[in-house]
């Protein structure tokens, strides 16, 4: 349960989509500095919602290394800390080229009650592998968890792979097919780009492109039975508004709360 609801609420609230020749060429960055936004996620269930947690993304530039880092964090709140006596804090550092193409490198800090994790993942294009390191800041003496993967090609952690699809050309009736890596494993999400709805949402009623990636199901991402559907607003922003991802457990919801973006100005 703690994998897959921390798992839903970081990669779920919208899935990146595109990934070699399978998707169109042109693309522009989905990184922008200097943005930040915030989400809300509620479990529905038989009678009423359960407020489980919020998210936040802020693009920061990475002077030394020039590229960009992703800073985010989840964290519980709500009906699942008091009702259900579940809580968890999630941080992530994820740095990312400045196209937007592939994570560089990941760190996170990750405690789910009393269990507490740091970890660190190196994404080397040179050598096509990834490494993850993960230790127990409560047990610094234990030797740490380390697991090594090939890579194909560029490849993406949670959360540099959401803001990939917004770089992505999104046509109706197109697939793709998405290199992410988490904790170590290497996993390809088919996703499908199925319609265009309109949405209430935070920013006002928008028409929206919907995205549907396939992560559930034996040998997948979440090897469980479920669906999921995000919306990303139509316009040059391509802005994830909703996601909802329906299981066993009951329905996801994962709304923005708020959205800014600082006006850069030009030098006098």
């Amino acid at each position: 349960m703690n994998r897959f609801l921390l798992t839903i609420f970081l990669m779920n609230v919208f899935w990146s989509a595109g990934h070699g020749q399978s998707v169109p060429n042109k693309q522009t960055s989905p990184i922008r500095i200097g943005e930040r936004l915030t989400y809300l996620g509620e479990l529905n269930r038989i009678v009423r919602g359960i407020d489980i947690g919020e998210m936040t993304f802020s693009v920061v530039p990475e002077e030394a290394s020039g590229s960009a880092v992703i800073l985010s964090e989840a964290k519980s709140r709500g009906s699942l800390t008091a009702l259900l006596r579940f809580s968890f804090l999630q941080r992530y550092a994820s740095y990312v080229s400045l196209d937007g193409k592939r994570a560089i490198r990941t760190t996170k800090y990750d405690a789910q009650r009393e269990r507490v994790r740091e970890s660190d993942a190196l994404f080397s294009y040179e050598k096509n592998s990834v490494t993850f390191i993960e230790k127990n800041p409560k047990n610094p003496n234990a030797p740490p968890r380390t697991i090594a993967s090939e890579l194909d090609g560029d490849t993406h952690d949670i959360i540099t792979a959401i803001f990939f699809l917004r770089g992505a050309p999104l046509k109706v009736g197109n697939s793709f097919e998405v290199p992410v890596s988490d904790s170590g494993l290497v996993y390809r999400i088919p996703v499908r780009v199925t319609g265009k709805e309109y949405q209430k949402t935070y920013l006002g009623r928008v028409l929206c492109v919907r995205v549907e990636p396939d992560v559930f199901g034996a040998g997948r991402f979440i090897e469980q039975k479920g669906s999921m559907v995000i919306w990303i607003t139509d316009d040059e922003r391509r802005i994830p508004v909703r996601s909802q991802i329906k299981t066993e457990m009951g329905r996801l919801e994962i709304k923005l709360k708020s959205y800014s973006m600082p006006t850069i100005q030009s030098a006098k």
